[in-house]
């Protein structure tokens, strides 16, 4: 009797605690918990920590408070030229209404997929008023603002609030990036073609340009040295008339001099003149002697030195 008694009471005891662990549930701080009895909402508003339900009655559901990202799959958006372009875009939301959210989707999957459609038909609208020029550079912000406004509308009856939109990448399809690159390396090498034309074009007058300028100080370097060769040409013949002035007979001598270094330079020279040439004057007996000592020591050439 004693030992029935006790596996009673252990029993008692087991049970009991098993529907007090069942009466209880944690709420952790990023959390938001909700209670549905026989597929009803009943209570949505539990604070963070312990609270109560009924064992085997009340359901408790859990949702995650914190900001959630959202990764939409990349879509075709045409715009306003009738061009396609692939749109990868992001999304930050957030539940404000755990009660409506659980009547609306439920689960989390669901609501992406309705936020997806959501933002979906924000770009579609968007990218159909505006060009690529626009989408791309101008009004990124504003779409991206727009967008947000308008998901955060058709959002709030699902208990969600759409935090941030945000577009990651706007791309060409494959076969129109294929067109656009050919278009700009053709533009580019139109631009590369232009800009070496403009070069040759200013080299050939550089090179004219120092041409000409080659040309006049030729001109005017010759033109100078003319000027001075005549300077100088005049200066000895004007010596020359000086000398000669002063005493013919020794200008006739040495010039004579003169001419004969420069006939009989070779050994081998051959020269046939008679000798009564006037060539051979001054190897005859002079009719006067030369007084080298009255010459003008300016005027005698340096290289001449008096015969004694």
């Amino acid at each position: 009797m004693n030992t029935d008694r006790s596996t009673l009471v252990l029993i008692a005891l087991g049970f009991f605690v098993m529907v007090g662990s069942s009466s209880l549930f944690t709420v952790q701080q990023t959390q938001y918990a909700l209670k549905v009895r026989l597929g009803k909402v009943v209570s949505a508003d539990f604070e963070p920590g312990l609270n109560f339900k009924l064992p085997l009655v009340d359901q408790i559901h859990y949702f995650d408070s914190r900001i959630q990202n959202l990764d939409a799959p990349a879509e075709r958006f045409l715009t306003s030229e009738k061009k396609n372009l692939i749109v990868d875009s992001y999304i930050k939301w957030r539940i404000i209404n755990v009660e409506q959210y659980f009547i609306s989707v439920r689960v989390d999957k669901a609501a992406n997929q309705r936020l997806s459609e959501i933002i979906a038909d924000g770009l579609r609208s968007k990218f159909a008023s505006r060009t690529i020029q626009e989408v791309v550079s101008g009004d990124r912000a504003s779409i991206m603002a727009s967008i947000t406004e308008e998901a955060n509308k058709r959002a709030k009856p699902l208990g969600i609030e759409v935090t941030d939109v945000r577009i990651k990448r706007i791309e060409l399809p494959q076969e129109v990036s294929q067109s656009v690159h050919r278009r700009m390396e053709a533009e580019r090498e139109r631009v590369a073609k232009e800009l070496r034309s403009r070069g040759e074009a200013e080299a050939v007058r550089i090179r004219a340009d120092a041409d000409r300028q080659r040309v006049v100080l030729q001109a005017e370097a010759q033109r100078k040295a003319d000027e001075i060769r005549g300077l100088g040409e005049a200066q000895a013949t004007d010596i020359y008339a000086q000398v000669f002035s002063q005493d013919p007979e020794f200008y006739n001598f040495y010039r004579s001099l003169n001419a004969y270094k420069q006939t009989f330079g070779h050994k081998n020279d051959l020269l046939v003149f008679e000798p009564t040439s006037d060539f051979f004057k001054y190897f005859k007996t002079p009719s006067k002697p030369f007084d080298f000592g009255s010459a003008p020591s300016n005027v005698l050439p340096q290289s001449l030195t008096p015969i004694p």
